[in-house]
């Protein structure tokens, strides 16, 4: 099965719209992962909009499933990444100004960067994964940085999906196949929801992990955050 992450920086920029400490971010953690979610995401920025460095170390003590970091290896999400050793470290090349994140790596001109950054990780036995777009050749690059696995970008599926375009889930399942066939751990996150993550699911051999903040947070606003991760890990099956 699947394993889901749930991302909950949405949580925290909830929290930060109106200061204190509600809703309670290490609290929503716990609970997550009490109704059944396989670990926990962040994606500290630079400008700590949402959640903030001191989150990432607050929720260290408790979070007992897999704790994914994401973040672009600048020197400071590196120092904290290494002082805290989480389950993963997920490699996004965000911009300082990004809203969201918009693109994967191109892991054939930052190959020597990427290897570099994922040695000192893997000396701290925190695996690694590297955000990428759908394309083959950046499976490759990636494979050739050490990495342990690749996140597929899959925002380009969710909306061409939303339209009815089932064609699009193709790149992405030849992406898993080969990923597969080199030995690389494949997850997925952006843009999936509770209307397309079962055929993402389906279409995906080797899928091990999905991190989902954004859809996960607003469908749990009408149904419920315990009932949405069931209804999630019953579509991942």
């Amino acid at each position: 099965m699947t394993k889901l992450s749930v991302n909950i920086n949405k949580i925290a920029t909830l929290r930060n719209s109106r200061g204190g400490n509600t809703p309670n971010v290490v609290q929503f953690a716990k609970d997550v992962q009490r109704f059944g979610a396989e670990g926990v995401t962040i994606h500290p920025r630079p400008d700590e909009r949402h959640i903030t460095y001191q989150d990432a170390y607050d929720l260290k003590p408790v979070v007992h499933t897999e704790y994914n970091i994401e973040g672009n290896p600048i020197p400071k999400f590196m120092d904290m990444v290494l002082e805290l050793q989480p389950t993963q470290v997920t490699l996004v090349p965000d911009s300082i100004d990004t809203l969201t994140s918009n693109a994967g790596w191109d892991t054939l001109k930052n190959k020597g960067f990427l290897t570099e950054v994922i040695a000192e990780f893997k000396k701290k036995g925190i695996r690694t994964s590297i955000f990428v777009d759908p394309d083959l050749a950046q499976i490759e690059g990636a494979k050739a940085t050490g990495t342990d696995r690749i996140e597929l970008y899959t925002e380009a599926f969710a909306h061409e999906y939303s339209l009815g375009n089932q064609n699009a889930i193709q790149p992405y399942t030849a992406c898993a196949e080969l990923a597969n066939s080199l030995g690389l751990g494949v997850n997925a996150g952006h843009d999936l929801s509770l209307d397309n993550i079962q055929f993402f699911k389906q279409n995906m051999p080797g899928l091990l992990e999905v991190s989902i903040g954004h859809a996960l947070v607003s469908e749990s606003l009408y149904l419920g955050i315990e009932n949405v991760i069931n209804m999630y890990k019953n579509k991942l099956q």
